[in-house]
């Protein structure tokens, strides 16, 4: 007797909660590696595509004002993609952002060099550069939203600190292989050829993480009505039409938590080698330690949130991070210890931020808006405070300012700070719309 097929679960409801897990997490970790390679390789490539000066600083800074360029691409990647997952459904959006991330990282790994191209190597750089701003922009409104979707009651803080899990496996990823290639290969041989290496490797995850989102189910019983002729579809601005104040209050809820972590995970080993003559590979094997570190604090985090509430894990992140950064950066020596009691100490009140972003993000509006409502704000806010602060330190240094920079931190989490305490309401027990 032939046994009959096994019913698809309903949109919304999937058949395992772990596949979600794996599908949304393994994809956001390679499209957060092609992110990440960039900012560990810039002090290799910068003088390789950026013409020679007589000042040093002139090409880093010239290769940071890409990295911010591609932040600005960002919020339009929250915009038309998160556009898209509300109409389409995250599974579609997702595979269109992962293509997209392992393209840019292909362009990067064969852009060629100032010296064989001329003007013609920025401009490449550049483009590759606004083509990963999209995906990964597009990324955090499929991605996040998915997770939290397809977290079971009382469990979506923890599903939510999946999304910086990821991310910052990612991150660990492209970081470790930038310390073993420096290590291995030398300064002079970077220099050369070796940050290639990396981008090409982003490349091939890509078809990975692509592969493994097959297996993923939709989440969006709206996406689905959609298909069905049940429901119109969004449009492209109905999230900012209908919830303004909600989307207002992702720009204040995120300003602290973007520039605290790109502050850091991302540029605090430069800003060591700035300020006091750090060692290159010595303080990136020092961020790879903090991040695994602050990966393995998420999930703690995470649960923690889903007993006390997103609110309370917000505020000891806003006031730590008003009033540590100045004696915290302050303390900075040469010395291995130094740095990696500096950058793990934040990261533990960095992750009380991280782990609840995506899941107030998406708390905050219903089903048929949620990626791009939750997507657009977030990522213009990252892309003004987030991508604009290593170019922000960097720019101090050649002033001879940079001193400023923790308090150009402490200040935005001053504003977060407020909004928490506030403007704020817990979300942890109300039932996504």
């Amino acid at each position: 007797m032939a046994t009959s097929p096994i019913a698809p679960s309903p949109v919304g409801i999937p058949r395992s909660r772990v596949r979600q897990l794996m599908a949304a997490s393994v994809g956001n970790l390679v499209e957060w590696y092609d992110w990440y390679a960039y900012s560990f390789l810039t002090v290799f490539f910068a003088k390789q595509i950026f013409p020679a000066t007589g000042n040093a600083l002139v090409p880093l800074l010239s290769s940071f004002a890409i990295f911010a360029v591609g932040f600005f691409m960002r919020p339009l990647g929250g915009l038309l993609v998160g556009a898209f997952a509300d109409r389409f459904g995250r599974k579609a959006a997702m595979t269109f952002t992962i293509l997209l991330m392992g393209a840019g990282s292909l362009l990067l790994a064969i852009t060629p060099t100032y010296a064989a191209a001329g003007v013609l190597a920025p401009i490449i750089l550049t483009l590759a550069r606004l083509i990963q701003g999209l995906s990964v922009g597009g990324e955090f409104a499929a991605a996040t939203t998915f997770l939290v979707e397809s977290a079971p009651p009382g469990r979506r803080g923890l599903f939510s600190s999946f999304q910086y899990v990821s991310t910052t496996l990612g991150q660990l990823l492209a970081s470790g292989l930038a310390a073993v290639l420096a290590a291995t290969l030398g300064t002079a041989a970077m220099d050369d050829y070796g940050w290639r290496i990396p981008f090409l490797v982003g490349a091939l995850l890509s078809l990975v993480g692509l592969w493994i989102r097959r297996g993923a189910e939709e989440t969006s019983t709206v996406a689905e009505d959609i298909r069905q002729g049940r429901a119109e579809r969004p449009r492209m601005f109905e999230f900012l039409l209908h919830y303004p104040t909600k989307a207002a209050m992702i720009v204040g809820i995120t300003v602290a938590g973007t520039v605290s972590y790109y502050t850091w995970t991302t540029f605090l080993p430069t800003y060591a080698q700035l300020s006091v003559k750090f060692d290159a590979s010595e303080s990136l094997t020092i961020g790879t330690i903090s991040l695994v570190f602050f990966m393995v604090l998420q999930p703690l985090l995470g649960m923690l949130s889903d007993k006390i509430g997103r609110k309370p894990m917000l505020i000891t992140f806003g006031l730590a991070f008003t009033l540590l950064p100045v004696p915290l950066l302050a303390t900075l020596s040469n010395s291995f210890a130094s740095l990696l009691f500096v950058q793990c100490l934040g990261m533990v009140f960095l992750g009380c931020f991280t782990s609840v972003s995506a899941a107030v993000n998406s708390e905050l509006f219903p089903t048929r808006v949620r990626a791009a409502g939750a997507g657009f704000p977030y990522s213009l806010t990252v892309a003004i405070f987030g991508g604009t602060a290593p170019l922000i330190g960097t720019a101090l240094k050649d002033a001879e300012m940079v001193h400023l920079f923790p308090w150009y931190v402490s200040v935005l989490a001053l504003i977060s700070t407020l909004v928490y305490v506030f403007a704020l309401k817990e979300t942890k027990d109300q039932p996504l719309a």
